[in-house]
């Protein structure tokens, strides 16, 4: 067995370390924050400043591919999220009447909670494993190294090719440093999020630097937590998670124990985007869109200031170049190597297969160049097509908000078969396994069924036009001057 080093203590490592635990590893978690999330969620969610953390208070969701990994890898901090206020809703929950079940429809229910609860649930497990060590308040400042020997480099297959021969130029991590002190391990796991030194300490150790793939999204986040009022558990039972028109849209999450976000998006660009930081704006737009009404209309309480993003992009970041493995010993998880724009919630769902692999195979040589390269092919095989998926769907979002134009074309289409999903179970169905990560877009949506519905439905509709809910530009003009 291994011993495995984490770097950092988000969702990603903290479910690493466990992970590693329940496969018979010992684990060493390293945490800048000095303290670990409790069980007084709103206390943490809304008053722990998170400066290394920003994405902590927007919101999340667990998809179906996350919550079947709790379900049956982690039934613990599964119960645990549900026992603090976790709900969940099946996809065909949609319609009056959910359809006829079909094997692979337990696939398609989402847990929703705020990130806290997800973290919260894995600390608390974390507590029971004797294996662990958790490191609050004691950051990785920079990584042991050593220079790997020749013999061993894997090669042979595809997945591994460019690897053999390269472990005399290829520099081998044995463990980590602190301000307190040298950690050796087995593995050490990158799980700091993109904004950790990790690329940064390789470069000072003398390795070729990571492959980088980025995209800009062009989009702003601008978000708010409001609470159910007092006696009303639920909200409208269809929550309208997403609408959008030409040049903004609107997203409501629902949460846990009362709680949901409301969220705007518009372009980086948008000269109104500055006047949706002031709460009365936020709101009177928010009531603009049919989503943000219907939550809203019920008496909401505000938990929060209207809170910011911008500067998103999805990022791809390979250890692995065409010689092989820049570098081994260390593999990334999470953002540090998959980072997506949150309009998809893929994010958990990714770092937590990618734990999920780490300790299933912390046991085969796990310092080696093999092991990287093999780490990188399975990240390729099954992390990859969701990044390059997300980047279509904000390409375009990004595209029509800084033209302020409809879809048309096969743009129209596209837009079609979300439409259509709301009123076809099938079309639903096939929606709900791209979105729950079960099945690939181009195998879901290209069943001839699924396309021959959604043309029926276009063609009942000549003067179909997609993305007409909310506000004109010029009603989006006047409420946001009204401050």
């Amino acid at each position: 067995m291994a011993h495995v080093l984490v770097i950092g203590g988000g969702v990603g490592g903290l479910a690493t370390a466990l992970l590693a635990a329940r496969h018979g590893h010992t684990a060493e978690l390293f945490e800048r924050d000095s303290r670990a999330p409790g069980t007084a969620l709103d206390r943490d969610f809304f008053g722990w400043r998170r400066p290394s953390v920003p994405q902590a208070t927007q919101p999340h969701v667990l998809l179906g591919a996350a919550r079947t990994l709790l379900r049956d890898v982690l039934p613990d901090v599964y119960r645990e999220m549900l026992r603090l206020g976790a709900r969940e809703r099946h996809e065909l929950d949609w319609f009056d009447e959910r359809p006829p079940a079909r094997p692979g429809d337990e696939d398609l229910v989402m847990l929703q909670a705020r990130r806290i609860v997800l973290e919260s649930a894995l600390v608390t497990a974390l507590r029971g494993e004797s294996g662990v060590v958790t490191r609050y308040g004691e950051p990785v400042t920079g990584l042991l190294t050593e220079r790997a020997a020749r013999a061993g480099a894997g090669a042979g297959t595809a997945a591994t090719a460019g690897a053999a021969g390269v472990a005399g130029d290829c520099v081998r991590v044995t463990g980590v440093e602190t301000a307190l002190g040298e950690y050796a391990g087995d593995l050490v796991v990158d799980a700091g999020g993109r904004r950790g030194g990790v690329e940064r300490w390789l470069a000072l150790a003398g390795c070729r630097p990571a492959v980088v793939e980025r995209h800009r999204t062009g989009i702003a986040y601008f978000c708010r937590w409001y609470r159910l009022p007092e006696g009303r558990p639920e909200g409208p039972r269809r929550p309208w998670a997403v609408t959008g028109g030409p040049f903004a849209g609107c997203a409501v999450f629902p949460a846990d124990n009362g709680a949901f976000a409301v969220t705007l998006f518009v372009h980086t660009q948008d000269e109104t985007r500055g006047a949706l930081r002031d709460p009365a704006v936020f709101e009177a737009v928010a009531r603009a869109f049919p989503p943000g009404a219907a939550w809203l209309e019920l008496g909401a309480e505000p938990l929060s200031e209207v809170m910011a993003t911008a500067g998103l992009d999805n990022r791809w970041s390979a250890l692995v170049d065409e010689r092989g493995p820049v570098v081994s010993g260390i593999v990334p998880i999470g953002d540090a190597i998959t980072h997506t724009n949150p309009t998809l919630a893929q994010g958990t769902s990714l770092a937590l297969w990618a734990a999920l692999r780490v300790a299933r195979t912390a046991h085969r040589d796990p310092g080696s160049a093999r092991f990287a390269a093999e780490h990188h092919a399975w990240a390729v095989r099954t992390l990859k097509p969701w990044f390059d998926f997300q980047v279509v769907a904000d390409t375009a979002v990004g595209e029509r908000f800084a033209a302020r134009a409809g879809r048309t074309g096969t743009a129209r289409e596209t837009a079609a078969l979300f439409d259509c999903a709301l009123d076809d179970p099938e079309v639903m169905r096939a929606r709900a396994r791209v979105r729950h990560l079960v099945d690939p877009p181009e195998r879901a949506y290209a069943d001839p069924e699924i396309r021959a519905r959604v043309a029926r439905w276009l063609a009942q509709r000549p003067d179909y036009a997609p993305g007409t809910a909310g506000p004109d530009r010029e009603e989006w003009e006047k409420l946001t001057r009204a401050r």
